[in-house]
This record gives structure tokens, sequence and C-alpha cells, in this order.
């Protein structure tokens, strides 16, 4: 009997997955069918680019058709819920999607914290609308004939999204010689906190040379229409407010029964991608992949990338009622872009621990086109090399 499989969500995990399960499986073993909101799939550490130059949406957004084979069947919509005991999707339009197996890849939400104000009044970075909306903003700012002082652009959170989307403005700054001051708001002690040090002075260094400020060690606390409020006695007037500060799950799985993080709802998952049902898998963002010692995967598209690979194959071994391997997250490196600067660290084969230059820029571009290649075709991701 053929068996239905379901993928949840169009990121780097769905996407993959998708594909790694396309070149798994065998005729008739199974229909594949893929949903997605949205039908294209996102190259979403990239979309920073899309603020400086709306024409890098087409880079940056492969459309559906040119990452499935002609055999899955694609259904656009807004998941509303998973009923794990009648086995359906539920979308927005109150059509429903059955199964018999299930992978959630979701992807995240950006996180508020709860924060008075904050979800009101910021911008997010999450979808190619957002970079969209963030470009307009930051135009229509810096035009302003009325304004005698320079446009405010304040970016919550030292992040990577962060520091992209500040090197991004900049850079449309520059080019456009907009009147705009930008600083980045990090409540913990450093930027792109967690890391390296001397990766982190790297991209210090760069933020510098970019004419981005830095305000670490305080957390923002309320935000209003006229202002953003940073511990107790800093206020910080703004014209674009852009949040990156931090992810949750969706809430599209919330009433699902499925063991997660009530907080997050992001579904606990073992190094299988197995979940508390024997028929759902959860991957990427949506999910806490167990990584063993207490040890989650990183929320990272690399992690993503190198977790679809496994997941698909682990949905045709489930069909074949073979055994599940497991997966190990490997850290290849890191790759940051600040505007038109790179910074590499830890990456694999290369000697240098931390390095800029052309040779950091030209693996940030390798990286992003060869993503585009392996989901889509070589001339797509020759075409994006030079927005990369």
């Amino acid at each position: 009997m053929t068996q239905k499989v379901v993928v949840l969500g169009a990121g780097y995990a769905g996407a993959g997955a998708v594909k790694a399960f396309e070149d798994e499986i065998e005729d008739g073993e199974a229909e594949l069918t893929w949903v997605s909101e949205r039908d294209y799939h996102l190259v979403l550490h990239e979309v920073h680019r899309v603020i400086r130059d709306p024409s890098v949406e087409s880079k940056v957004a492969v459309p559906i058709d040119d990452v499935k084979s002609p055999e899955t069947d694609f259904v656009k919509g807004h998941v509303e819920n998973v009923d794990v005991d009648e086995r359906v999707v539920e979308l927005s339009d109150d059509r429903t999607v059955e199964y018999d197996y299930l992978l959630v890849a979701l992807g995240s939400d950006t996180a508020f914290y709860g924060i008075e104000g904050l979800e009101e009044f910021s911008l997010t970075l999450k979808s190619l609308d957002d970079a969209r909306e963030i470009h307009e903003e930051i135009k229509a700012a810096s035009e302003d004939a009325s304004r005698s002082e320079p446009a405010q652009v304040v970016v919550g959170g030292a992040g990577l999204s962060g520091i992209q989307a500040a090197g991004e403005i900049a850079e449309f700054r520059d080019k456009h010689r907009a009147p705009i001051e930008i600083e980045i708001v990090e409540g913990l002690d450093e930027v792109f906190p967690g890391n390296d040090p001397e990766l982190q002075g790297a991209l210090r260094k760069r933020l510098d040379i970019q004419d981005i400020d830095v305000m670490t060690g305080e957390f923002i606390s309320k935000v209003d229409e006229e202002a953003i409020y940073v511990g107790d006695d800093t206020e910080l007037d703004y014209d674009v407010f852009i949040w990156t500060g931090g992810i949750t799950g969706q809430k599209e799985v919330a009433e699902a029964k499925l063991d997660k993080d009530e907080r997050s709802n992001r579904i606990f998952a073992g190094s299988d991608f197995s979940t508390s049902d024997e028929r759902v898998f959860a991957i990427g963002d949506s999910a806490l992949v167990d990584q063993g010692n207490d040890n989650v995967a990183p929320p990272t598209a690399q992690a993503a990338w190198q977790a679809a690979e496994v997941v698909g194959e682990n949905l045709a071994r489930t069909i074949r009622g073979q055994p599940l391997k497991t997966w190990t997250h490997r850290d290849k490196g890191t790759l940051v872009s600040v505007g038109d600067m790179a910074v590499a660290h830890g990456v694999q084969g290369v000697p240098v621990q931390t390095f800029g230059g052309p040779g950091a820029k030209f693996l940030k571009k390798a990286v992003a086109t060869r993503w585009i290649a392996d989901i889509s075709s070589p001339k797509r991701a020759f075409t994006a090399w030079d927005d990369m």
C-alpha cells in the first residue's frame, strides 16, 4: 500500500528534506505532499540583502516548482493545527491534508519575551515581506524633507540577523548618501553572544568601520511609538526599529498532542528526528533535536541542511520498516556578512581560525550559492552569485 508522506514548511529543513526524500524513495513506495504558505523557498540567511536592494528578492526566493520533482504534490496554505489522532493537517481555509507519516519543519517565529510594546512597534526579519518593509521604512525616513536630523535606525539584537541587517542598512546609507544613524542594542555584554571572542572582536571591528554604533549590557525594557527604553535610564528615539533578538516555535503546533517545550512550542525530537508520536517527525527550528548530554541542535541554517539529508532518508526507512539513522550536528564554521565585508571563523580545512577580506567574502558567497544549486540548479546559483 502506498504511504502518504507530508512535509510541512519550505525553509531549509523542509526543502532539504523534500529533496532528500525524493532522491531516496522508489516509484510506488510513497505519495509525497509538501505544504507551505509560501510557494517559494527563501534563502533566509541572505534575505537581509533585500533591505539594501529589493531586486535581490528574485535571487533569494526559489520557486517551489524549481525545487520539487513533478511527482511531489504541493499544497499552498497556512497550517492551523496538526491532529495526530486523525492523522490530519488542518489548514486555515478549512482544507485538510491526510498523512501516514508527517514531518514538521515549520521553522521558527520571532520571540518578544512579553516586553511591553516590542511586538507592536518593531519590524522583524523573517520573510521577504519583512525585508521589503524594512527597506521602504528606511527609505521613507531618510527622505523625509521635514526633518533636520538624521533618521534614527535601531536594531535590537547583535546576533547573526541583527549584525547582517545593520550591515545592509549601512550599505543603503552609503550608496544613497542617506542621512541615517544606525545603532545595535544587545542585552548581553558582547556582539554575537556566546561565540569565540576572536570572532566577536572581528565583527565589532567591521561594525565600527561601517559606522554602526553598538550598545551592549542592557536589555530593552519597553517600547512605545516614540522611544525604546533600555535598562533603567536610557531612552533611544527612533524612526525605524528592527527586532532580531530571539526565536520561538510556531503557535500552529501548540494544540498538537506531541511532547514539546510548552513555553516555545518547539517539539522534542530524538537524534533520529522521531517524536512522541511514532508517525510524526520534527526537524529544524520547529524542533529541539536531541544531541546528547542535555544538548540540542543549534537553530541554524547549517544544522538544518545537515539534518535534512538524514531525515529524508529516515522517512523512507520508516516506510520500509528499516532502522532509523541518528544524526549529530558537526559545526563546519561560521560566516557572517557586515554589508560588503564578511568574517569567517572555524571553517573546516582552513588553518586560520578567524579571517575577513576576499577569502571570507568568497566563502560566504560559495555557501549560499551551493545551497541554491543543490535545491534548484547551477544556473540559478550562478545568477545569484554577485548578490550574495
